[in-house]
């Protein structure tokens, strides 16, 4: 597959049990000694233990050949040919592009198989959409601290598979973070600083199928994260000590004018109380849950939240449900038509949340 900036190479092989094989992305290798699946191949390596590994992530290295097999042998070499020069190792040729000398890099996902969307797993890959070589740490945080999940280099305009993981591995990903740092090989190039970017999947989105979408990088739709775009880290996850200390500072003395400038209001009521009904705010975890699920313990919050201040006429309330595809919206809409008849509803101010948000009034 071709597409601008990104070239992917695909190696076809049939492997066959006996085949000594190394591994495409990690150290070692071993003898095939069977399979598991139509993807997986048994390896036993040198220690002897049989492990699983993707045929894809496999190269042949010497192939396991019969004596039944018809080979024509080479002539024994003579006196005079004794010397035999070996070929020198062929050089990749890095494609680069005038794009691709600001960092674009991405994580993907992809559901393993789509037609079952509730119940399959997904492929992690990373993306290099740049002119650089990329050495990265690829991890995830537990128990408050760090598992590193992958680590390794990654060629210019290219891609390659990190994992692949079920529905129950994915409260490990709420928190992951990407450590990189770019360079060039065999030739001078503009410096990059090095980058650690936490993010924080929304973790809902893996169960949804219209959050994966077409895109430039695979022929299948994918849930795409921004890790750095145009040399820019999607978020700096080092603070400097001085920064943090100045930026402190600058918040206390801005308290301090507030408070002597500033009267008390008399009433709080028009300050509007905010309620964030997305599910990963409400829900330290889905997993397990349907979309059906999700959104029945939304509108049980927000039935709640309205019971609770029921009794103070006047008080707005702003339910963020976010613009999605309507879903949340619609029935928060129909519980204010039905149960909230004297309740006044509109949309929340557009500059503050967009087209995400709707704001009730006790009456």
């Amino acid at each position: 597959m071709n597409f601008d900036g990104i070239v992917i190479i695909k190696i076809v092989m049939n492997i066959k049990v006996g085949d000594k094989i190394r591994f495409l992305n990690n150290v070692g290798g071993g003898v095939v000694r069977g399979f598991a699946g139509k993807d997986k191949v048994l390896i036993e390596d040198e220690d002897g233990f049989e492990v699983p590994c993707f045929i894809r992530e496999c190269v042949v290295i010497s192939d396991n050949i019969s004596p039944t097999h018809n080979i024509s042998m080479p002539k024994p070499a003579t006196q005079s040919s004794v010397a035999v020069s070996k070929p020198e190792p062929r050089e990749v040729k890095v494609l680069e592009t005038p794009e691709g000398e600001r960092l674009n890099i991405d994580l993907a996902f992809l559901p393993i198989d789509p037609k079952a969307f509730q119940q399959t797993g997904y492929e992690t890959y990373f993306i290099n959409s740049s002119n650089y070589y990329l050495f990265f740490n690829y991890m995830s945080r537990e128990n408050n601290s760090w598992t590193s999940r992958y680590n390794g280099t990654i060629e210019p305009n290219t891609k390659i598979f990190l994992e692949e993981f079920g529905k129950e591995d994915l409260n490990s990903l709420e928190r992951i973070c990407i450590q990189l740092i770019a360079f060039k090989k065999d030739k001078p190039f503009n410096m990059k600083n090095a980058v650690s970017v936490e993010l924080r999947p929304d973790i809902v989105k893996f169960y949804k199928a219209h959050c994966f979408m077409e895109n430039d990088f695979f022929d299948e739709d994918a849930l795409i994260l921004s890790v750095v775009k145009d040399d820019i880290p999607e978020r700096e996850l080092l603070i400097s000590a001085a920064e943090l200390q100045s930026a402190m500072m600058q918040k206390v003395k801005a308290d301090k004018t507030t408070a002597q400038t500033t009267p008390k209001k008399s009433n709080p009521l028009n300050a509007p109380l905010e309620i964030d009904l997305h599910a990963s705010e409400l829900l330290e975890t889905t997993a397990g849950m349907n979309n059906a699920d999700i959104l029945t313990y939304q509108i049980d919050k927000f039935n709640e939240i309205l019971k609770q201040y029921g009794a103070k006429k006047g008080q707005k309330i702003v339910f963020i449900h976010g613009k999605g595809d309507g879903v949340l919206r619609k029935a928060i809409e129909k519980e204010l038509k039905t149960k909230y008849k004297s309740y006044y509803f509109q949309d929340a101010s557009f500059r503050e949340y967009g087209f995400g948000a709707t704001m009730v009034t006790i009456k």
